[in-house]
């Protein structure tokens, strides 16, 4: 069962969190693998440390970010051109090796009879980042997630990122950023509606 957290819970330290002695052993052995010595002064407290981080990197699947989108308003005075929220700052992790992903997104939708308070488009962002990923993925499962729910004309998400498992190992080429996009409703049918968008967003 998932439970959704409120503002300051999203952020609570993971401090007084119960670590499992299999846990510990795991981070430990990875430890040694790696080529140190998990017993030496330093390294200590490591395997702790290292699990209760990862439940604070992985908060998004302890909670629905749909439920963000529940509450929303009517009364917008008539108001009905796009919504946007541009920049988020978001931190995640790559599935195939548990490495950063780091970058920013700006989420836009077209109402069509309700909004929602634009602190939860960030939210919903937040809720799929705090997990194992892949940008493509995120990026999708943000606009999948306000145009189910939010039903409005057009949803639009670009996603900027940088991978460590690109820029720290592997090819390790430092300063590149992966670029993704969804549009979705009119922002995909009618090529002005979606240049007007990527126009606010910077793009």
């Amino acid at each position: 069962m998932t439970s959704t957290p409120e503002d300051g819970d999203l952020y609570r330290s993971p401090k007084k969190i119960a670590v499992p002695q299999e846990v510990r052993e795991a981070v430990r052995t990875l430890i040694r693998w790696a080529g140190d010595d998990p017993d030496r002064e330093g390294l200590l407290d490591t395997p702790v440390r290292v699990a209760r981080a990862w439940k604070e990197y992985a908060q998004g699947y302890a909670e629905d970010p749909a439920h963000h989108l529940s509450r929303t308003f009517e009364e917008v005075g008539g108001y009905d051109e796009i919504v946007l929220l541009k920049d988020i700052p978001f931190q995640s992790h790559c599935e195939h090796h548990l490495a950063p992903i780091i970058g920013k997104a700006s989420i836009a939708y077209l109402p069509k009879d309700r909004v929602v308070g634009i602190s939860k488009l960030a939210r919903v962002l937040h809720g799929y980042a705090r997990r194992l990923q892949v940008q493509e993925r995120l990026t999708a499962e943000v606009a999948d997630c306000i145009w189910g729910h939010l039903e409005p004309q057009g949803v639009a998400v670009v996603i900027e990122a940088s991978h460590a498992c690109m820029t720290a190992r592997g090819v390790r080429t430092p300063g590149v950023m992966m670029t993704t996009s969804r549009m979705m409703g009119v922002f995909r049918e009618d090529e002005r509606s979606r240049r007007e968008v990527l126009a606010l967003m910077g793009y």
